[in-house]
Formats: structure tokens, C-alpha cells, sequence
């Protein structure tokens, strides 16, 4: 996305900085008054892989290297219902997450891990209520009360439909179920984000940017109407919206995008809904770097992409991050490679000296002139989805997955002329590969949890 520089729209931006502040509605520049002087984002780490016992390892691991929140990888068969000895989950036990069919899975899991003082993430959708209720039983066993319990579910199966596929139930089906866990967890799990509204895999499908926020606000405005209509308060259950964003390669863009999902769901939100409550006002969002990016050839230079990536969503204000490995175009990440991967982000929070200012890109034209303008045309986006019927209709017309499916093939159509440059990848190639140490699934671990 360009901007002119010689050319001056709207307020300047020291106009812009003294009319709105970090904190203060619409939250531009960033939920929080002092931002990361206070307190830092969250160091998330998504793992999960081959059995329970193993994911916990890497969990521990993970803590001991200064994690400060967990994120679940459920394998494919978890994530659309089948035990791990059914014959559809041939083949997928364990492959790209944690399988679980039973309470007693969640209890190795999280065996160890003191669930009262960690947030715990779960990617999860079609399945989210019960694995969900299987957390809660197993956190009550061990004596933590289920009103103190911290972490989100992703719950969003608006997306599952537009980019990954995970769906068991039609939409309409699939809706209830989300806003069941809304109000099961308003009413008893209070400080548990009941959706992480997801723009990660709709980037990840080959959305631009301006899309990507397009897709992921009006899946969220579709969630709130629904809640709505049931009845439930949105000043109640809006305080625990939780969203996933993508940060991709245009670094600029991407700051000035978290900008723009800050400023767009607050005015919704308070316009369309109503809402008074701040806090049911926040664009609070996990940002994870984009897998999408990573290249399998010359991996070391995927090590500079998520770094430049990690510091475009720390300077958008992300309350959490994970940051992807080196070797994940490959194969699950290993050990040493995770460990690189959250150095990354400890050594931007406290060597970098980006955490010193909130909001330090304030005022500058080019992210200002980008934040004016993706909020534009995802604004313009929103409206064509309303015209539409809202996001589900535009979902089962698919409207939505058109646009994005354009968007990918002329993207792909960019790299395969070299009009735009993947370095290793269609220049500065290298002719002889390196051997690699991959990170692989232990087969007989696998068949003794079948």
C-alpha cells in the first residue's frame, strides 16, 4: 500500500495526536495510557504435537525459557470431533496438535501447570464448548475455582468457513453454540475471552490487509447482533471479545492495520451497538507472525521476517504475540528453534527500547495516511458485506471467499513474475539446500494414543 508523500489530506498529524490519546476512545494509538511502560504484552507460544504428555514438555520448556502464556495446538481429528481411533483420523493423530478425546488428556496436558497464574489460549472452534467445559472440570479438580480462570477460546467459526475448513454444524447452528459459550462464561468464568475473532487465517487464505480487517470486523459485528438478539447484554459479554490478527510482511501497513481495528470496532461498537461500557469499547488482539511468509528455502532469513514482523504488531500495540519459528515451512518447530523464536520478542521488549513510548509512530504522515485509509476501505468492505444480509449470507453466497481467492491469485501471480521479490526464493536463490535437524512426530507415541 503506497502513500504520496507530497500529498497532505484531512488533519496533519499533530492535529491528530492532540485530539486523540492513548487510552482515550477511539484508541488509535493504543487501549492503554503508559502501553508497555506498565505492562508488557503477553509471550504466547502456540505448541502442541503428537500426545498430551509431550505438548506438556514443550509447555514446560516453554516456562522455563520465559513464556508468560500458553497457547493450545489441537490436531485436525480434535478440532472436528473424531476420537483419535476413528478411521476418518488416520493419519492426523498428533500431526499439527495435541489430540484430545478425554478429560484425562486436558488433566497430562496441563499436568504441572499452575492454571490459576497462567492464561491459557485454545485454538479451537467447532469443538470449543466442550473442550472448554473439559478445562474447567479439570482446573475445579485441582481446586481452581472457575471464576478466577484467565485465557480465551477461539470460538470463531465464521472463519472456519471463509479460510480453514473446520466446521461441523451449518451456520446457523454454529452461531448458537458461540454465543452459548458467551453467556455460560459472562455468568460463571468472568476473566475468560469467550472469541478470539480471527483475521490470522483469513491473511493466511491470501487476504490483503484491508481485507483481512474488513472480513474480521463484520464476522465480529455478526457475533455481537446474534448475542444481541438473544438478549444478552453487549456492554456485559463485549468486555470479553478477544481478536487474532495477522502481521504479515508490509511493515508500515501492518502497524497502521492495528491501528485501524483499534479505532473501527470502538465507533462500531458505540455506534452501532450502543455500547457505554470502555471496556466493551477495546480492540484487544493477539497477533501471531505470518506462517504464510515463511519460505522454505534459506530458513535463517525467516528469522529476520518474524522479527520484522513481531516488531510491527509490538509498535500497533498487540496485547499478546507468538512468534513463528525458522523452521515452520518445514515441520513442526524444535525445541532449539521455539527457543529462538521467543528470544525474539524478549529481546525487543527489553533491548530494543520500542516499550519506552506508547504509541512511538504517532505522527507520522505515511502511518497516520495509512490507518486513515485501510480503515476506509474496510469500512467500504463492511458495507458491502451489510448490503449482502451481514457476514453469514455473505459467507453462504460466498462473496467473501471470492475476494479473497482473487486477492491470493494475484498476489501469487506478483511473486511468479518477480514483480514482487521473495528473497531466496525467486532471487538471490541458493543452489545447494542445506541439511536440516526437523522436528518429527513420535509414530509410537501416536499409535499408543490410538
Amino acid at each position: 500500500m503506497l502513500i504520496n508523500p507530497l500529498k497532505k489530506t484531512g488533519e496533519c498529524p499533530d492535529q491528530l495526536m492532540k485530539k486523540e490519546a492513548p487510552g482515550k476512545y477511539p484508541f488509535t494509538r493504543g487501549l492503554y495510557s503508559e502501553m508497555y511502560r506498565k505492562k508488557l504484552w503477553t509471550m504466547r507460544q502456540y505448541a502442541g504435537f503428537t500426545t498430551a504428555e509431550e505438548s506438556n514438555k514443550r509447555f514446560q520448556y516453554l516456562l522455563d525459557h520465559g513464556v508468560t502464556g500458553l497457547s493450545v495446538a489441537f490436531d485436525l481429528p480434535t478440532q472436528i470431533g473424531y476420537d483419535s481411533d476413528n478411521p476418518m483420523a488416520e493419519g492426523e493423530v498428533g500431526k499439527v496438535g495435541v489430540p484430545v478425546t478425554s478429560r484425562r488428556e486436558i488433566g497430562l496436558l496441563f499436568d504441572n501447570i499452575p492454571l490459576d497464574k497462567v492464561s491459557v489460549s485454545m485454538t479451537i472452534n467447532a469443538t470449543a464448548a466442550t473442550l472448554l467445559a473439559l478445562y474447567i472440570v479439570t482446573a475445579e479438580e485441582r481446586g481452581f475455582s472457575a471464576s478466577k480462570l484467565r485465557g480465551t477460546i477461539q470460538n470463531d467459526i465464521l472463519k472456519e468457513f471463509i479460510a480453514r475448513g473446520t466446521y461441523i454444524y451449518p451456520p446457523e447452528h454454529s452461531m448458537r453454540l458461540v454465543t452459548d459459550v458467551f453467556e455460560f462464561c459472562s455468568n460463571h468464568i468472568p476473566n475468560w475471552n469467550t472469541i478470539s475473532i480471527s483475521g490470522y487465517h483469513i491473511r493466511e487464505a491470501g487476504s490483503t490487509a484491508a481485507q483481512e480487517l474488513a472480513f474480521t470486523i463484520a464476522d465480529g459485528i455478526a457475533y455481537v447482533q446474534t448475542a444481541v438478539d438473544r438478549g444478552l447484554d453487549c456492554n456485559k459479554f463485549g468486555k470479553r471479545l478477544s481478536f487474532f490478527f495477522n502481521a504479515h510482511n508490509d511493515f508500515l501497513t501492518e502497524i497502521a492495520k492495528f491501528r485501524a481495528a483499534r479505532r473501527l470496532w470502538a465507533t462500531i461498537m458505540k455506534e452501532r451497538f450502543g455500547v457505554t461500557n470502555e471496556k466493551a469499547l477495546h480492540c484487544r488482539f493477539h497477533v501471531q507472525t505470518g506462517g504464510s511468509t515463511l519460505a522454505a528455502q534459506q530458513i535463517e532469513n525467516n528469522v529476520v521476517r518474524t522479527t520484522i514482523q513481531a516488531m510491527s504488531a509490538v509498535l500497533g500495540g498487540a496485547q499478546s504475540l507468538h512468534t513463528n519459528s525458522k523452521d515452520e515451512a518445514l515441520a513442526l518447530p524444535t525445541d532449539e528453534n521455539v527457543r529462538l523464536a521467543l528470544r525474539t520478542q524478549q529481546i525487543i521488549a527489553y533491548e530494543s527500547g520500542i516499550t519506552n513510548h506508547p504509541d512511538p509512530m504517532a505522527g507520522s504522515y505515511v502511518i497516520e495516511e495509512l490507518t486513515d485509509k485501510l480503515e476506509s476501505e474496510a469500512r467500504q468492505l463492511i458495507q458491502e458485506i451489510d448490503n449482502l444480509g451481514g457476514a453469514v449470507k455473505a459467507i453462504e453466497a460466498g462473496w467473501i471467499q471470492n475476494q479473497i481467492a482473487r486477492s491470493a491469485y494475484d498476489y501469487q501471480q506478483k511473486v511468479d513474475s518477480k514483480k514482487h521479490i521473495v528473497v531466496g526464493v525467486n532471487r538471490f536463490q541458493e543452489d545447494t539446500p542445506k541439511e536440516l535437524d526437523l522436528q518429527s512426530i513420535d509414530t509410537d507415541a501416536v499409535k499408543e494414543q490410538i
